[in-house]
């Protein structure tokens, strides 16, 4: 069977609530950066509900020997912050997975012709091939950034079937797009919006992230 393209949108309450703070154009920049760690909290916890490698063993308690299970810590788990939007969704990625390797890639697009162009890269040269890679993006409009930026990682070892892709918001083209370039990926967002305006921007969307995130 041919892999395909798999988009969760968790309904989890508190997803719901901190979607609806984010996309309110009267939130402050200061309760937008709240609600965007929330997310990157509550969709990393859905994105790595079954996806986390684990190995089963024996602990003692005060009274009897019992199963358990612990995170296997020999499988290196790598998220990736795309540059500077996905910071707003580091925050709480990392609350869940603190032994991570953090790797940043900077990516622009271009306001004219929406084409991405990567100003920073600091991935190695090569991942273990076991590696488990979770994407922080708020936004997933075009797709371009995103394919950019698997790219990057499947030059590097990375399959797609090893890579989770936490999103605020996300709309069609891009979707499609990843579907063709790489299936076998796996989406978690809070939303899948209803398309593209003339300048790219996901609608209704959430604004720029970016700027709603650092208040620039």
């Amino acid at each position: 069977m041919a892999l395909q393209l798999r988009v969760y949108v968790p309904p989890h309450p508190l997803i719901k609530h901190w979607l609806a703070v984010s996309r309110d154009e009267s939130t402050p920049s200061v309760l937008f950066r709240s609600a965007m760690t929330e997310l990157g909290r509550w969709l990393t916890y859905e994105a790595i509900r079954d996806w986390m490698p684990t190995v089963d063993t024996e602990v003692k308690t005060p009274l009897s020997p019992s199963a358990a299970t612990f995170i296997n810590p020999e499988i290196p788990i790598a998220v990736i912050p795309i540059l500077r939007a996905g910071l707003s969704l580091l925050d709480g990625a990392q609350a869940l997975l603190p032994l991570a390797s953090i790797y940043h890639i900077g990516v622009v697009r271009n306001e004219e012709t929406l084409e991405p162009t990567v100003y920073l890269n600091k991935f190695p040269e090569q991942f273990p091939p076991e590696t488990k890679v979770l994407i922080t993006e708020p936004m997933l409009a075009t797709g371009g950034t995103i394919t950019t930026v698997m790219g990057e990682l499947t030059q590097r070892g990375i399959s797609p079937e090893n890579v989770r892709i936490i999103s605020v918001v996300t709309a069609p083209p891009a979707l499609q797009k990843l579907n063709v370039a790489f299936p076998g990926l796996v989406i978690y967002a809070a939303a899948i919006d209803e398309g593209l305006n003339e300048h790219g921007y996901i609608v209704p969307g959430l604004g720029d992230a970016g700027d709603r995130t650092f208040g620039t």
